[in-house]
């Protein structure tokens, strides 16, 4: 059956919309996590904590709904790497969805009792739930751009040679900071938009701008280890876009700066960390000048950089193998059928306007600053 849409731009698609979905989980439930990792340290007495919870408290439930498009998405579009990095990186995938169940526990069983000792011991279980996965996401992320330790024999079985604790190498810590350090940023910037004015924005101010200020560094000496630490795969051989996959007939070899190959070959691609470092500055000047849509905007902004950064300089390699370069899988290896791609994108074009649309409509009825008042006057509040 012919097709509008010939194979290899339904490929390119999917990979686009794939960085769609992560960005979507990363501004969203990102800000989510950003507000639990700073919960402790910015809100000091119990009406404090709850106001802080209850910036995200409406909404939390339905931002990890974009976690949860990504995975089917990778699922659905990119078998190969749902099945190497859902089984290699097994652990570190137990240890986030452990973090993430702490979550709801928390949100729900905090005020359930009016011990202080309760309630602490929550507060913290929601930092542990935020924290955790916003360091290992970026961790793993690192992972990706070194190469995961996986190799692919003559029946297209992957077999994993890694562990967890060879995860956390030099540069993924790198990637882990980054990216707990980019959330703080977005969520403090949450908080600059959702909570009262008073003690809980200034601490929130202060804490906003360190973590800024990391996020320029760590994302500066990322991009220098990716241009003199050894990290970089590349295609060598006849790359074939129409092809069925099959990611043993694809020729690659690690090539130390090679992440780097895409800027000069597309110059339009320096967008991207140029995003990354400005968005970031700009959030920092609206967190001094408590303009809260200037830190939102630019916490947004460098968001949407550092991920389409890690995205455009990879391409086209989704998983590159540290061990056996020839089973790296690639956009053009490692796709569904042309048909299901075609047909997804026909869903996703129905339905993902659809989630938009209720999003937006979702958060302008929640819009308006969260205070200490309302929480002895809203009983639906945590």
């Amino acid at each position: 059956m012919d097709l509008p849409l010939d194979f290899a731009t339904l490929r390119l698609i999917w990979w686009g919309l794939l960085g769609v979905l992560l960005i979507g989980f990363a501004l969203t439930d990102g800000f989510d996590l950003g507000v639990g990792s700073l919960l402790p340290f910015v809100a000091k007495t119990d009406e404090e904590r709850r106001m802080v919870i209850n910036t995200v408290g409406a909404t939390w439930e339905g931002n990890q709904v974009w976690f949860i498009l990504g995975g089917g998405a990778i699922f659905a579009a990119w078998p190969f790497v749902y099945a190497v990095s859902f089984s290699g990186f097994y652990l570190a995938m137990f240890l986030v969805l452990s973090a993430l169940i702490l979550r709801p526990v928390s949100f729900k069983y905090r005020s359930k009792r009016p011990s202080p000792k309760w309630r602490s011991f929550w507060d913290w279980a929601l930092f542990t739930g935020s924290f955790v996965p916003a360091l290992v996401f970026g961790v793993a992320v690192g992972n990706v751009m070194l190469g995961a330790p996986f190799r692919l024999d003559s029946d297209l079985r992957s077999f994993y040679e890694g562990n967890l604790l060879g995860l956390f190498t030099p540069f993924s810590l790198i990637a882990g900071l980054l990216s707990v350090a980019m959330l703080l940023l977005h969520g403090a910037a949450w908080l600059s938009i959702k909570a009262e004015k008073g003690p809980v924005l200034d601490r929130t101010r202060l804490i906003g701008t360190v973590a800024g200020l990391l996020a320029v560094v760590l994302f500066a000496a990322g991009g220098l280890y990716m241009a003199y630490g050894g990290v970089g795969f590349r295609i060598t051989g006849a790359v074939d876009m129409q092809g069925f996959s099959n990611p043993l007939r694809t020729t690659v070899e690690a090539a130390p700066g090679a992440w780097l190959d895409n800027y000069s070959r597309y110059p339009w691609m320096m967008i991207a960390p140029t995003l990354g470092f400005v968005g970031a500055v700009v959030g920092l000047a609206g967190m001094w000048l408590r303009s809260a849509p200037l830190a939102f905007g630019g916490s947004s902004l460098s968001t949407v950089g550092i991920i389409s950064t890690v995205g455009l300089s990879m391409f086209p390699f989704i998983l590159p193998s540290s061990v056996d370069p020839q089973s790296s899988l690639t956009v053009w290896n490692a796709s569904s059928s042309h048909l299901t791609l075609f047909i997804m994108l026909i869903c996703t074009a129905i339905f993902l306007p659809l989630v938009l649309i209720y999003t937006t409509w979702v958060y302008s009825v929640l819009w308006g600053r969260t205070s200490t008042a309302a929480l002895k006057t809203n009983p639906d509040l945590y």
